[in-house]
Protein backbone atom coordinates (compact mmCIF):
# COMPACT_ATOMS: atom_id res chain seq x y z
CA UNK A 1 0.00 0.00 0.00
CA UNK A 2 2.85 2.42 0.62
CA UNK A 3 4.77 4.16 -2.09
CA UNK A 4 8.20 2.75 -2.99
CA UNK A 5 11.35 4.83 -2.67
CA UNK A 6 12.02 4.56 -6.40
CA UNK A 7 8.53 5.82 -7.30
CA UNK A 8 8.87 8.65 -4.79
CA UNK A 9 12.19 9.67 -6.37
CA UNK A 10 10.57 9.64 -9.83
CA UNK A 11 7.77 11.91 -8.63
CA UNK A 12 10.25 14.29 -7.03
CA UNK A 13 12.26 14.48 -10.26
CA UNK A 14 9.12 15.09 -12.31
CA UNK A 15 7.51 17.79 -10.17
CA UNK A 16 10.41 19.61 -8.51
CA UNK A 17 10.51 23.38 -8.96
CA UNK A 18 14.22 23.86 -8.28
CA UNK A 19 17.34 21.72 -8.04
CA UNK A 20 17.14 21.10 -4.27
CA UNK A 21 13.35 20.96 -4.04
CA UNK A 22 12.10 18.07 -1.89
CA UNK A 23 8.90 19.29 -0.25
CA UNK A 24 7.10 21.87 -2.34
CA UNK A 25 3.33 21.77 -2.67
CA UNK A 26 3.60 20.24 -6.13
CA UNK A 27 5.69 17.31 -4.88
CA UNK A 28 3.44 16.79 -1.88
CA UNK A 29 0.34 16.67 -4.10
CA UNK A 30 1.99 14.19 -6.48
CA UNK A 31 3.06 11.87 -3.65
CA UNK A 32 -0.34 12.07 -1.97
CA UNK A 33 -2.04 11.25 -5.27
CA UNK A 34 0.14 8.16 -5.67
CA UNK A 35 -0.65 7.03 -2.12
CA UNK A 36 -4.38 7.66 -2.67
CA UNK A 37 -4.33 5.51 -5.80
CA UNK A 38 -2.54 2.69 -3.96
CA UNK A 39 -4.99 2.71 -1.06
CA UNK A 40 -7.95 2.89 -3.44
CA UNK A 41 -6.73 -0.23 -5.23
CA UNK A 42 -6.31 -1.96 -1.87
CA UNK A 43 -9.83 -1.03 -0.79
CA UNK A 44 -11.32 -2.49 -3.97
CA UNK A 45 -10.27 -5.94 -2.76
CA UNK A 46 -10.50 -5.43 1.02
CA UNK A 47 -13.90 -3.76 1.33
CA UNK A 48 -14.10 -3.99 5.14
CA UNK A 49 -10.73 -2.36 5.89
CA UNK A 50 -12.19 0.65 7.65
CA UNK A 51 -8.88 1.85 9.09
CA UNK A 52 -7.43 2.22 5.61
CA UNK A 53 -10.63 3.90 4.46
CA UNK A 54 -10.25 6.50 7.20
CA UNK A 55 -6.60 7.00 6.26
CA UNK A 56 -7.68 7.48 2.66
CA UNK A 57 -10.12 10.21 3.67
CA UNK A 58 -7.40 11.97 5.65
CA UNK A 59 -5.06 11.89 2.65
CA UNK A 60 -7.76 13.18 0.30
CA UNK A 61 -8.46 16.07 2.68
CA UNK A 62 -4.78 16.94 2.90
CA UNK A 63 -4.41 16.86 -0.89
CA UNK A 64 -7.51 19.05 -1.27
CA UNK A 65 -6.08 21.66 1.10
CA UNK A 66 -2.73 21.67 -0.73
CA UNK A 67 -4.48 22.06 -4.09
CA UNK A 68 -6.55 24.96 -2.73
CA UNK A 69 -3.35 26.63 -1.55
CA UNK A 70 -1.74 26.07 -4.94
CA UNK A 71 -4.81 27.46 -6.69
CA UNK A 72 -4.67 30.63 -4.56
CA UNK A 73 -0.96 31.23 -4.99
CA UNK A 74 -0.15 30.02 -8.53
CA UNK A 75 -3.15 29.33 -10.76
CA UNK A 76 -1.08 28.19 -13.79
CA UNK A 77 0.87 25.67 -11.72
CA UNK A 78 -2.39 24.41 -10.23
CA UNK A 79 -3.85 23.83 -13.69
CA UNK A 80 -0.66 22.06 -14.80
CA UNK A 81 -0.74 19.79 -11.75
CA UNK A 82 -4.33 18.64 -12.17
CA UNK A 83 -3.67 18.04 -15.86
CA UNK A 84 -0.49 16.05 -15.20
CA UNK A 85 -2.02 13.97 -12.41
CA UNK A 86 -5.35 13.42 -14.12
CA UNK A 87 -7.42 14.95 -11.32
CA UNK A 88 -10.96 16.13 -11.89
CA UNK A 89 -11.47 19.70 -10.74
Amino acid sequence: MSITAERKSELIQEFKTSENDRGSSQIQVAILTERIRNITDHLRTMKKDYASRRGLLVLVGKRTRLLQYLQRTDRNEYLRMIEALGLRR
